[in-house]
């Protein structure tokens, strides 16, 4: 233990060392003040990256740039740099001459004068920890990518196998918070990789027509596309009681969270019991299970409202829930989820009639879509889809939908050449696939692996 001290203070000195050396001919005379920042390390691809330093601490005074080198794991200095300045006076352009080094990590060393007032003057250091990550051979991938689904995880156990009436909807068509984390490790273990199913495919021209197609879709060599979607992420009110979370919410640190109410009557805020902030701090882990940030696609209808806000038009506080969803709707788009539209009623397509389809259709766009944006993306309620030649299907792709996915055994695709539309199947991971359909899904995950029997009821 003394030995490990010992080591770490030699570290701190030869760090402290190398700042004073670092000072140069720019170094203030008496006994002025020197302040030290030490930054969190720092990964990019980008062997040749410009970077914009921040300098966070400076929130008022006049700031003077004294100067700016990069050091590498020797200390020695490593890049030759030019460096600006920028207008803000808070942040500074660093600009290399030549190429960092694949693999390498190095420190790069801001030194400027604060003045506040008369009074207070000192030399803040501030020190950026980054490392050039080795770069991965991408491939363009043509095989098939698969596309999963899942609806809101259960929370509470307790709650939704509790022997009433809908205990047996919740076996059926749910996954709980264990089972769905069961679930990642064993996809990131088979070397999936997420994928936004916008990125997939393309619109495109032809002989005056527009058609779609696959894209170009580069993946890490080794690595399988894999689509991810939620249906009815809105919490409706009826299923409070069946264990799943209240609504999604920003916590304390600006992060994606839930709120419920668990069993005690307690409050709970946490990021630990929904496939949204489960997802994304699973990415944050292992960043190689994400293309480009991917997460999922989010399927939401309308007619409960959406993400635990009652955002409907009729809605006594419907204006007060809609401005507060906006910044959820932001934060999730900024962390790689992507939305679609599952109708607004989650109406069965082949049963209802056009003008159904077409009143349903209209009043998600005006309710729904007006918060989340324009999506090309369509998932049919209860998986049941209609005719591509029908007029609801027609209407689908009038108001904007090119990627519409039903349900089926396999994700299968379908590529019109008719029309500028994409079919996709979406499997289906829930209690009846963990239970009896564990030979279908032994390509992505051993469903023996992943269920809970020890919450979910005998049957």
């Amino acid at each position: 233990m003394k030995k490990r001290i010992a080591i770490f203070i030699i570290f701190i000195f030869v760090l402290l060392l190398n700042c004073n050396v670092y000072a140069s001919a720019n170094k203030m005379s008496g006994n002025l003040l020197r302040k030290y920042k030490v930054y969190l390390l720092k990964e990019t691809e980008d062997e040749n990256k410009v970077w914009n330093v921040p300098f966070e601490d400076i929130s008022e005074g006049n700031v003077k740039l004294l100067g700016v080198r990069v050091y590498n794991e020797s200390d020695k200095r490593a890049v030759d740099i030019e460096y600006q300045l920028n207008s803000d006076g808070k942040s500074v352009d660093i600009i290399p001459l030549n190429a960092y080094e694949e693999g390498k990590t190095y420190k790069i060393l801001v030194k400027t004068f604060v003045e506040i007032g008369e009074e207070e003057k000192y030399e803040l250091i501030l020190i950026f920890p980054f490392k050039i990550k080795k770069k991965i051979e991408k491939i363009s991938y043509t095989g098939a990518v698969e596309h999963i689904f899942i609806h809101p995880l259960i929370a509470y156990p307790e709650l939704a196998f509790d022997g009433e009436y809908s205990e047996n909807d919740m076996d059926d068509w749910f996954i709980t918070v264990s089972e769905f984390n069961r679930m990642l490790d064993q996809l990131y273990e088979n070397n999936f990789i997420l994928v936004d199913i916008n990125s997939v495919y393309e619109e495109y021209e032809h002989d005056g027509k527009k058609l779609m197609r696959r894209s170009e879709l580069l993946v890490p060599e080794g690595k399988k596309p894999l689509i991810l979607s939620i249906d009815d992420l809105n919490y409706y009110n009826y299923m409070k009681k069946d264990g799943v979370v209240h609504k999604l919410i920003l916590d304390e640190d600006g992060e994606i969270a839930t709120f419920s109410i668990n069993t005690k009557g307690k409050e709970v805020i946490s990021r630990e019991n929904e496939c949204v902030p489960i997802l994304n701090e699973f990415v944050k882990k292992h960043p190689d299970f994400s293309l480009n940030g991917a997460k999922g696609t989010i399927a939401l209808t309308g007619f409960d409202g959406i993400l635990g806000y009652r955002t409907t038009f009729d809605s006594e506080n419907h204006k007060i829930e809609r401005q507060a969803v906006k910044k959820i709707i932001d934060k999730l788009k900024e962390d790689g989820w992507n939305f679609a539209s599952h109708s607004y009623g989650h109406i069965d397509f082949p049963e209802v009639s056009y003008t159904r389809v077409v009143n349903d259709t209209d009043k998600w766009k005006k309710e729904v879509e007006s918060l989340i944006g324009e999506t090309q993306v369509f998932i049919y309620p209860y998986g049941s889809s209609v005719n591509p030649t029908s007029d609801k299907f027609k209407y689908l792709q009038k108001t904007g939908s090119k990627i519409i996915c039903p349900v089926g055994a396999s994700s299968t695709e379908w590529i019109l050449n008719i029309t500028n539309a994409v079919i996709t199947d979406r499997r289906h991971v829930d209690g009846i696939s963990l239970r009896w359909q564990r030979e279908s899904f032994l390509d992505l995950y051993d469903a023996e692996k992943i269920i809970d029997r020890k919450v979910r009821p005998k049957r």
